[in-house]
Formats: structure tokens, C-alpha cells, sequence
């Protein structure tokens, strides 16, 4: 299954707006350079309790859509916080598999739950990503390589 690349943002500390750029390397060390949340497995988990699995996390332009029609309104994709925006992948469901965009590789580790801040962005909002995986995946770089905007993005066992 192929999709594509629609967008890739960072954020460099909590609470910072989301950045947007065209391409990016992404490594297993820093996930996607410059973001927050990418830092080696042993820090992460000590800092978030998720122990590594949540070094990039991708989220469907159908899953956005999907939980802005249940919402009623129509919000940019950055207000959930992800790091790469695809279409044409089915991720709901599939931990295990892998990502794969270039040369990198991006190990999903489960179901991204939408957490209070959603609701901080718009009132109802962590409620409509709930259902079926809308709020995207979690996933652990697994393979190094750079991204941009436009790439191929595959579902690979």
C-alpha cells in the first residue's frame, strides 16, 4: 500500500507552535531533527513514560478529516501535534508494521491517544480522534534517512 507525504512539522519544546518544513533528515537518534519528542529511546521514556515507542508520530489526511467532520469544524492538521502528515495509508490497527518513506523506516508502535491538549486546541476535538485511530500512530525510527514533502510513503510488513 503507498501513500504520500502531504506535510512534516516539528516542535522543538512543549507547548511551542508546530513548525513546518519541506524536508528533514530522520534519524535514531533525534526522530525527526529538531523535534521534541525524537531524542534517544532511554531519555524519552524517562521523560514521557513511553519508553521510546513515540520517537515520530503520523497521522491519515483521511483520520484528520474523519475527526473534523465528526467535530463540525475545520481545523489545520497541526493542531493535533504530528510530526508527518500522509494520505493513502490505512494505519489504523497496524502496530507492528512498518513505515517506510525513502530510506527511513518507522517501526508504528501503537495507536497516538489523543490526550488533554486536544481539547485545548478545540473543545471536542479528543473525543472525534478517538474512534478508529484518528489521532494517528506512534512510531519508533527504525531506519535512517531523510523525507520531504511529496515522497512516497509505504506499509511494509
Amino acid at each position: 500500500m503507498q501513500g504520500k507525504v502531504l506535510a512534516i512539522a516539528r516542535r522543538a519544546k512543549t507547548r511551542a507552535p508546530m513548525e513546518l518544513v519541506e524536508s528533514t533528515p530522520i534519524t535514531m537518534d533525534a526522530g525527526v531533527r529538531g523535534d521534541l519528542r525524537g531524542a534517544p529511546n532511554e531519555i524519552i521514556g524517562k521523560l514521557t513514560g513511553h519508553e521510546g515507542n513515540r520517537q515520530v508520530t503520523v497521522l491519515t489526511r483521511e483520520g484528520w478529516e474523519a475527526a473534523c467532520a465528526a467535530l463540525g469544524r475545520d481545523l489545520p492538521w497541526t493542531a493535533r501535534r504530528a510530526n508527518i502528515l500522509v494520505e493513502g495509508l490505512a494505519v489504523a490497527e497496524e502496530a507492528g508494521r512498518t513505515i517506510r518513506i525513502g530510506d527511513a523506516a518507522l517501526l508504528i508502535t501503537g495507536e497516538t491517544e489523543p490526550c488533554v491538549r486536544m481539547d485545548e486546541q478545540a473543545e471536542g476535538l479528543r473525543a472525534a480522534l478517538t474512534p478508529d485511530w484518528r489521532a494517528g500512530v506512534t512510531c519508533r525510527v527504525t531506519a535512517e534517512g531523510s523525507i520531504a514533502v511529496g515522497d512516497v510513503a509505504e506499509l511494509a510488513d
